[in-house]
């Protein structure tokens, strides 16, 4: 009976599946087809602008020197210009200060809240009281760069500052080390009666308060109208071709110039599109060595291998192509462009 089972289990024939017929009706090509379009009715539209001007609110752009940071205060019912005086709550109590631009609408991400109050308008009295202020800040600078003297401390008095409402006095100075000034601010807070505060500040914040010429002839930016101040880099200098004597490259304050980077971007993405000096380029006029480049007007000075001798000849750089670079030794290194 096994027997059977097993012959029978063998010799069953096979059948192969049957693919099923192909459809006669022609298949569109994979270009003609297009996803489903999916339009959202009118109101929705609205409604996400009506939501993001919710989310916008009203505020005053004020600063407090010429040249400073603005900080955005909530004007309320006050409708603002630029150039107005007004008196605003800050941290540190009642300051007086200028709008650098009036009522504008902004982003409530970009605010950090909880957003300070605009007071009022600056009235003659307001006028007259910061007017004061600034006499009593030029006597304090004298009384205490004749205390500095006297207490031997290594230190360099910068700028003098009255709060509005005289509930502060604060004293910015430069030093190479850290100072002790403790015996210094007693002597202050006995002659002035108010609150003393000294604050070390660096050499470049000393030029933004100071101000100046730069070697350029205009006032120097960070006191005209750099707000803070960005990183600068000797490679900004390299990058554009300019001289490497600090004397040169350097602002008033010793550092180098924040200028530098003004035009750094720009001649980031000019010079990456440009042969780099000592690579090796095929021209109309045969295979040569780029010697020079000029990045902002795209061209580049070619040391043409068949005529080492001559000069180099300018050449756009949409008109040369790459095809290796050379090692110092004048050797070809890099595999040819097709």
């Amino acid at each position: 009976m096994n027997d059977r089972r097993h012959k029978r289990h063998f010799n069953h024939p096979y059948k192969a599946p049957v693919a099923a017929p192909e459809k006669e009706a022609a298949k569109k090509p994979a270009s003609e087809y297009e996803a489903p379009k999916f339009v959202l009715p009118e109101s929705y539209y609205a409604q996400l602008e009506e939501a993001r001007r919710a989310a916008m609110i009203t505020v005053v752009g004020v600063r407090f020197k010429d040249g400073g940071k603005v900080y955005y205060f909530d004007p309320g019912k006050l409708e603002l210009t630029a150039g107005e005086h007004v008196i605003v709550e800050t941290a540190r109590g009642l300051e007086y200060g200028e709008t650098a631009y009036g009522n504008k609408k902004v982003s409530e991400t970009g605010i950090i809240s909880p957003l300070k109050s605009v007071l009022r308008k600056a009235t003659a009295e307001d006028d007259r009281h910061k007017a004061e202020n600034n006499v009593k800040e030029k006597e304090a600078m004298t009384v205490c760069e004749e205390m500095i003297a006297q207490h031997k401390l290594e230190m360099k008095l910068v700028e003098v500052e009255y709060t509005f409402d005289n509930s502060k006095m604060l004293f910015y100075f430069t030093s190479e080390s850290r100072v002790d000034f403790r015996d210094l601010v007693k002597d202050l807070a006995s002659v002035f009666r108010t609150r003393i505060e000294l604050r070390q500040i660096g050499i470049r914040d000393e030029a933004k308060l100071i101000g100046g010429l730069g070697v350029c002839g205009r006032p120097v930016c960070c006191h005209s109208f750099l707000e803070d101040f960005g990183q600068v880099s000797i490679k900004m200098a390299k990058e554009q071709n300019l001289s490497l004597n600090t004397a040169k490259i350097s602002g008033t304050c010793g550092r180098l110039m924040c200028c530098l980077r003004y035009e750094h971007d720009t001649y980031e993405e000019e010079i990456n599109k440009t042969p780099r000096v000592d690579s090796l380029v095929r021209t109309d006029e045969g295979d040569g060595v780029v010697v020079e480049t000029i990045p902002l007007q795209g061209l580049v000075k070619v040391q043409l291998s068949a005529n080492p001798d001559a000069a180099p000849k300018t050449f756009s750089r949409d008109d040369v192509k790459f095809i290796g670079y050379v090692k110092k030794d004048g050797k070809q290194q890099g595999k040819q462009s097709e």
